[in-house]
């Protein structure tokens, strides 16, 4: 890894207090300050594993079905340019013994001209659709869509031309901090329209799924594992639950939409 520039030094001695930040943003009058900032018109969505999901079908549909991987293929495609950060800010700062810590965001869009080159490499679609792939391969769980803080740091704009493909870890991401934000900026990342996520009788009660949810969603309550409203559906628990336990439930036309959604949201073409 190349030397890391000094404004992201900084950035890195501040992630410990991402929780205390979070925190502020339920003051009144600050937290709409910072959501004007720093997450104005976001849209994010959590794509769980592709191994770990069920399609919803019907006997009028054909077998031509998304999967979630494919949401991520679909924007690299349509993208006339692409850009690998040679690191993952949130790992550094954690110093991540889990994942690599060289597994960086992936950028689309006319903004990433004007990503500092020192921060990572423009890259070719096929590159791209590899560097995903590598990334599910290391258990890294994709975030996607419209983030205004990406552009802020990176001086990446206008942020309507700057989509962010985040490769997440349960141990270091960024968005812990999300029950700790105010109702307005917290809705701003979610699950994907429509996703159920079930806890079946298979359930023994272990809690191995609480070690590996990153917003705290589950409890083990009178032995069985319960999911509260704060999944995002990031599908972790489901992909570590060795009872195979915990069902993910995907109607075929959730992952349309919420193409449809974020490309209301930010422009890669």
């Amino acid at each position: 890894m190349e030397k890391i520039p000094l404004f992201v030094n900084i950035l890195t001695k501040l992630f410990p207090y991402r929780f205390t930040f979070a925190k502020l943003t339920r003051i009144p009058g600050i937290g709409s300050i910072v959501d004007k900032m720093f997450f104005d018109k976001d849209r994010i969505y959590y794509l769980p594993l592709d191994k770990v999901v069920q399609i919803e079908k019907n006997i009028y549909q054909d077998d031509s079905i998304i999967l979630p991987s494919k949401v991520v293929e679909h924007f690299i495609e349509k993208s006339n340019h692409q850009f690998i950060m040679n690191f993952c800010i949130c790992r550094i700062s954690k110093d991540c013994n889990n994942y690599p810590k060289d597994y960086g965001c992936l950028f689309l869009g006319e903004a990433t001209l004007n990503i500092d080159p020192k921060l990572g490499k423009n890259v070719t679609k096929e590159e791209a659709k590899q560097y995903i792939k590598k990334c599910n391969e290391a258990g890294l769980v994709h975030l996607i869509g419209r983030n205004k803080l990406d552009s802020s740091w990176l001086k990446a704009k206008p942020a309507d031309k700057l989509m962010t493909i985040c490769n997440c870890c349960e141990c270091c991401c960024l968005w812990m901090m999300l029950p700790n934000l105010s109702k307005a900026i917290n809705s701003k990342v979610t699950k994907l329209p429509g996703l159920e996520i079930n806890v079946t009788n298979r359930c023994v009660g272990c809690g191995e799924c609480v070690r590996f949810c990153f917003v705290n969603a589950i409890s083990v309550i009178n032995g069985k594992a319960v999911i509260n409203g704060e999944c995002r559906g990031c599908g972790r628990c489901a992909n570590n639950c060795k009872s195979k336990a915990i069902e993910i439930i995907i109607p075929s036309y959730s992952l349309e939409e919420s193409i449809k959604n974020i490309s209301s949201s930010v422009d890669v073409s």
